[in-house]
């Protein structure tokens, strides 16, 4: 198994930061960012800015909230407005492959020893997750209230002081890079810088840390999160604890397991299916599964022994940045052309399957094709 920072390009947001937009280093580094999507559906971004130590009060503070009794956490959720904030539950959220056919032709197309472990049973998630609003409120009334409603802080006492200062300050570092790669994205598409950013400005963007019990869940080849892509336009995530993401590059039909530096600045972005849209399939939206597999496995043992006081549970570091509600989703400009020049996939989605729909209306599409909204 290759390490992820050999199979995919590393985007260095320090330059496009430091140097002028007109700069050669700058305008070569865009268009890496948009290569990588376009190629790869998702790219590692290094970032001077990321703090390690951020990450760990952001991981500890989550696998404290998640070791919580199941009552507990109950009282963090709202399944009224389809669980797009508070907690959703273990068992709660369907992965949409197994049942869509687009989907499944993916993965019958793909070579059997490269294929994501079978969800055909349509079974629901073992994983919990916890949505925490990182967007600004739209100065205009939406059509769309239910995805634009207040964050809920946890109910229990101890997370009062600290949950609201430890989220936002790790979802801003997550917001602020991932709204640099939509910049470096629209540059190196050959767009104005502007255009992808800003189509987000109102987006109702979460951080989404998602949470597996390795207590309960832990023998291999167990199924965390199904095969799927993000509904959004862009995710972002930061190092994981444990081991267990695997993505799928566009075209190359090669299972890549993530495997982030030990140490460093970096971040992983994925397309999601908005900028697939946006872009009419020119970035495809990146597949992607979440399992326990080897090193899962080998990392749990060696937790036990090095933090024999926390919680065993695997989280996610992820940042969902999303386009605005009202925004009107259509492909731009001359960008599905392009699409049908670079696809090479047998079978894949052309420029038609891309109607104008508001990006909220595309949101709710998504929703209940994974049993979130009825």
């Amino acid at each position: 198994m290759s390490n992820l920072s050999e199979t995919l390009p590393v985007i260095d947001l320090d330059v496009f930061l430091s140097e002028e937009e007109s700069s050669t280093r700058v305008q070569e580094e865009c268009k890496r960012a948009a290569a990588a999507l376009i190629t790869y559906g998702a790219l590692l971004v290094h970032d001077s800015r990321v703090s390690e130590e951020d990450n760990d009060s952001f991981l500890n503070l989550v696998e404290d909230y998640f070791a919580q009794p199941p009552e507990e956490l109950k009282k963090d959720e709202r399944p009224d407005i389809s669980y797009q904030v508070g907690v959703t539950l273990e068992n709660t959220e369907k992965p949409k492959c197994a049942v869509d056919e687009p989907c499944l032709n993916v993965i019958a197309r793909l070579d059997p020893a490269e294929r994501p472990l079978d969800i055909s049973g349509h079974h629901p998630d073992p994983k919990c997750r916890f949505f925490w609003k990182m967007g600004t409120p739209p100065p205009y009334k939406t059509e769309y209230p239910a995805l634009n409603t207040p964050n809920v802080i946890p109910q229990a006492p101890v997370f009062r002081d600290t949950w609201r200062p430890i989220m936002e300050k790790w979802g801003k570092s997550m917001k602020d890079a991932v709204e640099n790669v939509a910049e470096m994205t629209a540059i190196g598409l050959g767009l104005p810088r502007e255009t992808i950013k800003d189509a987000g400005k109102y987006g109702p963007h979460l951080l989404g840390p998602t949470a597996s019990d390795l207590t309960k869940y832990s023998e291999k080849d167990t199924i965390l999160a199904g095969f799927h892509t993000d509904l959004n336009c862009l995710t972002i995530h930061g190092r994981s604890r444990y081991p267990g993401l695997h993505i799928w590059a566009r075209n190359t039909g090669k299972r890549i397991p993530v495997r982030f530096p030990p140490t460093g600045r970096y971040l992983l972005v994925q397309a999601g299916k908005q900028i697939e849209h946006l872009t009419g399939g020119l970035i495809k939206a990146g597949f992607h599964e979440v399992v326990v597999n080897e090193a899962t496995v080998e990392t749990l043992a060696k937790r036990r022994i090095s933090a024999p006081d926390r919680p065993l549970i695997r989280i996610s570091s992820t940042f969902f940045w999303h386009l605005s509600s009202d925004y009107d989703l259509a492909p731009l400009t001359t960008l599905p052309e392009r699409a049908k020049a670079v696809e090479t996939e047998p079978g894949a989605v052309l420029e038609s399957s891309y109607p104008p729909m508001k990006v909220g209306q595309q949101v709710q599409n998504e929703l209940k094709h994974i049993a979130l909204m009825a």
